[in-house]
């Protein structure tokens, strides 16, 4: 794995919480090897996004962004 994937999977595995580590970082442990080179920025920016908004997003507390759901 080169380094910028490395770096994502730190990231994503070091959230700030524990939920947060295991969620996001178990999602991107599956799929950063695979992650094409045009999503690596989109990766990134979504790991700049609060553990709590994006945990508040996955649990359906809030709403996802328009930015992020993909419509």
């Amino acid at each position: 794995m080169d380094d910028r994937r490395k770096r994502i999977l730190y990231r994503a595995t070091h959230r700030g919480t524990k939920e947060a580590d295991f969620v996001v970082g178990g999602f991107f442990q599956e799929v950063v090897a695979g992650l094409p080179d045009g999503k690596l920025d989109e990766a990134e920016a979504l790991l700049e996004v609060l553990a709590l908004d994006l945990m508040d997003w996955l649990m359906g507390r809030l709403p996802v962004p328009t930015a992020w759901n993909g419509t």
